[in-house]
């Protein structure tokens, strides 16, 4: 009996030497929570600084949309007293209707209205075209021939600004809408941005349209646009704030006063001692407007086309 009780106690101690050391697994199952947990309240605090950082800079952006509407509710000899007077002391609330009759701001409207709408339809319609061309036609020296045309980016308006002009005065196109969206209605940064994008979408696509028997511009319209939604707002949005915050080219090519448009009109209220300061908030104001909502009806898709645009060179 002793030898068989000796014996099973071996077997056990055998058997026990062979299961594994469960300790530091059981330590370890303890310490992951905590770990897991200084992860997370480090994660968070980025989070926090991060936010914090964001929440500072959009403030400091709104520093000028905030003086420029409290500016619009002041009097004119208030506009510019140091220190700055953010809330007013008395809210002029007629310059919003004293505007109206001081200027033909309706007009002026319609105007860069007109051109904007114009401008970025054509912008939009011969940007995307090109980009289909640079972008899934192969043609010999098209590389080269996108390169240069992009280059034409580097080179500033001022040092053709006069050759244009002259060119639209032997065209008799001065002193019309004509000559600023005949001008504008090419861009090499659309056709870089659609470009951009257009490398996303797969050539298989293409391939296929043209095996089913779909020519270029039948591939253009019924495949490449539909998937182009993003890049298409963001490119609309862009020319649009562009060519209604421009100020240079109507100044250059509209000479009469009822083709101008709401920059130049503003114009208006600086005298030659003096400007109307406030009346010139309330204008900018009025003209931010129209902005302000076009890109908040199409921030979804010009958020993702800028983001999708560069994924692929």
């Amino acid at each position: 009996m002793t030898h068989m009780a000796e014996d099973l106690k071996a077997s056990l101690s055998k058997d026990a030497s062979r299961l594994p050391d469960r300790a530091p697994a059981a330590d370890e199952r303890r310490r992951t929570p905590r770990g897991r947990s200084t992860r997370e309240r480090k994660k968070r605090t980025a989070d926090v600084v991060i936010y914090a950082v964001l929440a500072v800079l959009v403030v400091g952006l709104m520093v000028p949309f905030i003086w420029m509407v409290s500016s619009s509710l002041k009097e004119n000899n208030q506009v510019l007293t140091v220190p700055i007077q953010w809330i007013p002391t008395e809210f002029v609330w007629s310059n919003y209707t004293d505007i109206w009759t001081r200027i033909p701001m309706m007009g002026y409207l319609q105007n860069s209205l007109y051109l904007a709408v114009i401008i970025t339809c054509l912008q939009v319609l011969t940007g995307s075209l090109a980009a289909y061309g640079f972008s899934k036609v192969r043609f010999p020296g098209r590389d080269v021939l996108f390169l240069a045309y992009i280059g034409t980016i580097a080179v500033p308006w001022q040092a053709y600004m006069v050759p244009q002009y002259i060119m639209m005065q032997n065209l008799g196109l001065t002193n019309s809408f004509n000559a600023l969206i005949l001008l504008q209605a090419f861009g090499a940064f659309g056709v870089f941005l659609m470009r951009q994008y257009y490398m996303t979408i797969p050539d298989e696509l293409c391939e296929a349209a043209r095996i089913d028997g779909l020519s270029e511009y039948g591939i253009w319209a019924r495949v490449i646009l539909p998937l182009s939604k993003p890049a298409l707002a963001s490119l609309a949005l862009l020319t649009f704030v562009n060519t209604w915050n421009d100020y240079m080219g109507p100044f250059i090519y509209l000479t009469s006063n009822r083709l101008w448009t709401v920059q130049l009109g503003l114009r208006s209220f600086v005298g030659q001692f003096d400007a109307e300061y406030a009346m010139i908030m309330t204008g900018s104001v009025i003209s931010v407007i129209p902005i302000l909502v076009i890109f908040l009806i199409g921030q979804r898709y010009f958020i993702q086309g800028i983001a999708t645009s560069g994924m692929k060179g």
